[in-house]
């Protein structure tokens, strides 16, 4: 009997779900401290008050990790689905999109993580 081990497919698999998750944990999060207007301004501004600390704008570098990721794998996944042939190339595929994700991820985070510490604005 032959135990699968994953790899790729498995590895790209689930980080597309949980980059899924996160991003739409990040959205019911939005929606719900956008919401806080209707309480009180007061509510709303200490929430914006907490989102100016670095820690947040470090977040914001993984909300952009996965959004990115999460889109750059769903147009793979799309080649997938419609070129059934390229399926077989299915690796080459997955390490050309992540060529991509780093060729934009490392300036833009670097910029961001600048805006971060510094207190740049948002």
């Amino acid at each position: 009997m032959r135990l699968y081990k994953g790899g790729v497919g498995q590895a790209s698999w689930a980080l597309h779900r949980l980059t899924g998750i996160g991003v739409l944990f990040f959205l019911f999060t939005h929606i719900a401290d956008t919401a806080l207007i209707m309480v009180g301004p007061e509510w709303y501004n200490k929430i914006i008050a907490i989102y100016q600390m670095p820690l947040f704008g470090i977040s914001e570098i993984f909300l952009f990790a996965a959004v990115l990721f999460h889109s750059l794998n769903g147009l793979r996944i799309v080649i997938i689905d419609f070129w059934p042939e390229a399926t077989v190339h299915h690796k080459l595929l997955f390490k050309g999109m992540m060529g991509i994700f780093l060729a934009v991820f490392i300036p833009v985070a670097w910029i961001m993580l600048g805006h971060a510490l510094h207190g740049g604005a948002h």
